[in-house]
């Protein structure tokens, strides 16, 4: 599989050249095989995808982890949603009292969006998630519901023997510098477990996390404290504070790995960046 990270950014879009480097889009990213694609997400990054170049296929899934603006901010604006004869999937999570597609509607409708959703040109699909794994063409999806504000889900894409775990939003423990001592208890464990690579939520420093507890999003420490116990061979760190430089990230991290050791491979994310699986 090859992973490209289009979106990198957690809650708003940036545009300083502070930002460019590690990307100021927010989350999307795209996963392939062959010539079968799958995108998770759909923030601004969702607009570097050159569509026109996709594949031989009308058919386009989108997997939603969940709501927020951020994830979905680039669903009213890429071209093929406007395209008569493409089929655009929308999968996302259930768990609320309102069904996937009302809630999509509140954004796709006046006052936020100038078209409803029931005039969008193309032939739009929208799913609930399964409670049980499925297969899109090649890829083996696993969705469960994780520790963030509102309906939300972390992925596991597995294609043969290789796997992606992708979990941009989330805060596996509450009011806790570690994570529990039984996997159980800790969320997104099972998505997380011998992953080939995890694309996971690392916004804080561990001295911001303590002032965030119960924001719904992680620390770098807690992230790779998860990543070690799960036993993922690549921990790709991401959904970076849109508050701050790239220079800060980077002095943020290395003062973090400076401090740790670890024997996987952690980066942060770097919108554009393409990883192989």
């Amino acid at each position: 599989m090859k992973v490209k990270l289009h979106g990198t950014r957690g809650a708003y879009p940036t545009s300083s050249k502070e930002t460019r480097k590690l990307g100021g889009n927010t989350p999307c990213i795209e996963i392939i095989k062959e010539d079968e694609r799958l995108i998770l997400d759909a923030g601004t990054g969702i607009l570097n995808i050159a569509f026109d170049k996709y594949n031989n296929s009308d058919r386009i899934d989108i997997l939603l982890t969940h709501l927020h603006m951020d994830h979905i901010q680039g669903l009213g604006f890429f071209k093929p949603i406007f395209d008569p004869n493409k089929e655009i999937h929308i999968w996302g999570p259930g768990g609320s009292s309102y069904p996937l597609k009302d809630r999509l509607n509140r954004f796709l409708s006046p006052p936020l969006f100038p078209v409803m959703l029931r005039d969008i040109p193309s032939k739009l699909i929208i799913h609930e998630l399964p409670n049980k794994p499925f297969k899109l063409g090649k890829f083996l999806i696993t969705s469960k519901f994780v520790c963030h504000p509102g309906p939300t889900v972390g992925y596991r894409i597995e294609v043969g023997s290789k796997s992606v775990t992708y979990i941009p939003d989330h805060e596996p423990i509450l009011s806790n510098p570690h994570l529990f001592k039984e996997d159980n208890w800790i969320s997104g464990f099972d998505l997380c477990n011998n992953t080939d690579l995890l694309v996971h939520d690392s916004q804080y420093s561990p001295e911001e996390y303590e002032d965030k507890v119960g924001w719904g999003h992680c620390s770098m420490e807690i992230a790779a404290e998860l990543s070690a116990r799960a036993n993922a061979k690549h921990l790709v760190m991401f959904h970076h504070d849109p508050s701050q430089t790239d220079k800060d990230r980077s002095n943020i991290f290395k003062k973090f790995m400076s401090t740790h050791t670890y024997d996987f491979p952690i980066e942060l994310a770097v919108q554009g960046h393409e990883i192989e699986v």
